[in-house]
Parts: C-alpha cells; structure tokens; sequence
C-alpha cells in the first residue's frame, strides 16, 4: 500500500507530465470543440509530445483517454463528436496518464465563454472542497478526516456530495487500496502512513446526491438533472504532510 520514495518520485513525474497536460488544453479553444476531438488531442500530446500512456484507454475496455462529463454529467462521461462544448458549459476532463510503470490521476472542471452564476458557484465550492480534503493529509491523520472536511465544506455552501464514487489509491495499477471517501466522521478509517499514494476527486451536485447509470454503462447522470462538478488531484502522504503530485502551474502560488 505504502510506497518507496524512489517509488513516489517516479509518481511525482508521472504527476508532472499530467499535469502539463492540462497547461495544454488550458490553452486550447475548447468552446465549440466536440469532446471527441478533445480526447484525440489529448491522447496525441500524452503519446508524441509527452512520450507516455494514456492510462484509462483499455482500462475495463474504455476505448478513450479521458472522461468529459459536461452539465449534468457526474462521472464517467465518454466523449462524442455530437457533444460540443458551447456557452454557458461546465465540463469535467479526467485524465490518468502512465510513465515508467506509475499512474497519475487528476481532472478539472472548465467553465466554457459565459457561465451563470449558480454554476460558478458550484465549481468554486467543488475546488474549495478538495483542497479542503487535501489539507487534512498528513501522517497519524485518519481517512474520515478527508471526507468530513469535504462534506463540511460541500453542505455549508448548500451543496450534496455523491457517495456513489470515491477516491483511491493509485500507484503500478490506477485503481489500488484504500477507498477514499468524500464524506465521513472525523477520526474513523485508516490511519495515514508516509509512502500512501491516492486520488482525492469529490463530486458535488447543486440539487440531491443520487445519481443513475445511462444506457451506455458508463455516463452517470445526476437523478434530478442539475449540475455536478469534480476535480481530482493524486497526492502522497510526506513525513510532515502531503505532496501534491498532480499540482498545476498555475496552482503552485495557492498551495505553497
């Protein structure tokens, strides 16, 4: 479950390449772009720019390398030449990418041209709530910390968290040991250790927390048709407290 340093550092440059991928679809004109074209230019940079594996492509026979889960979407969104992002879109791109035999895992939520407010609102909050969870890693912590700080956050604002889908562990394999819940009592679960390497990625609905599979077997909706968000970060447990693997650029200033 733990991993070497030597191993974490093969991680943290999985993590860098991840994230230099989201540096480059910041700079694409993603309004007016299917999410089809979006996942083949993404594959295209991960495989001849960066010199890595798409991770989630094969993965339980995903035939992509990102998941695009706009609106209403949770999770789980397969990309489509017919989906284009238009105005007023939020969408979800998450992206695992494979480098010397280490997975690294993160997504982000894009707000695409002009954008209500009750959206931005939800976004915001679902970016506080993970770095909520983030802040409450560090060694002797316990799992239940995570996901408490994140549900505090998430229901003060008024906002539900689905309980269907978690983080986890990631390391050799994108899917490891422990499950990391977004919600939760303080002080209960697993013990962090120094080495433990996972994904942190809540999901906040505006409305009620259920959500429904669609007949692809992949996309899941929320039950009520409002918007969901999500980010994702993978992080390691330090000696002292947390290092996020998957940190953007422009991330750097708020997290230091």
């Amino acid at each position: 479950m733990t991993k070497s340093p030597a191993e974490v550092a093969l991680m943290a440059e999985s993590g860098r390449l991840l994230a230099s991928v989201f540096t480059h679809l910041d700079g694409l004109p993603l309004a007016g772009m299917s999410t089809l074209e979006i996942n083949d230019r993404v594959e295209a940079f991960i495989v001849d720019q960066l010199n890595a594996r798409p991770a989630s492509k094969g993965q339980y026979g995903y035939g992509f390398v990102l998941n695009s889960s706009r609106n209403a979407v949770v999770c789980h969104g397969v990309p489509s030449a017919d989906e284009v992002l238009g105005d007023g879109d939020i969408v979800n791109l998450d992206i695992t990418l494979e480098k010397n035999g280490f997975i690294a895992d993160s997504s982000k939520t894009y707000l695409i041209g002009t954008v209500s407010a009750p959206a931005r609102r939800l976004v915001r909050t679902t970016y506080e709530a993970l770095w909520k969870g983030v802040s409450a890693v560090r060694p002797a912590a316990r799992l239940g910390d995570i996901g408490h700080a994140i549900e505090r956050h998430a229901r003060r604002a008024g906002y539900s968290v689905v309980r269907e889908y978690c983080g986890h562990g990631i390391g050799r394999e994108m899917h490891e040991a422990p499950q990391v819940l977004h919600f939760g009592k303080p002080g209960t679960g697993l013990i962090l250790k120094e080495g433990m390497t996972f994904t942190i990625e809540p999901m906040l609905n505006q409305g009620r927390a259920a959500v429904c599979t669609e007949d692809d077997g992949w996309t899941v909706v929320t039950a009520d048709g409002k918007l969901s968000a999500q980010f994702e970060h993978t992080v390691a447990v330090t000696g002292t407290g947390v290092h996020v693997l998957t940190l953007r650029p422009e991330e750097r200033r708020s997290a230091a």
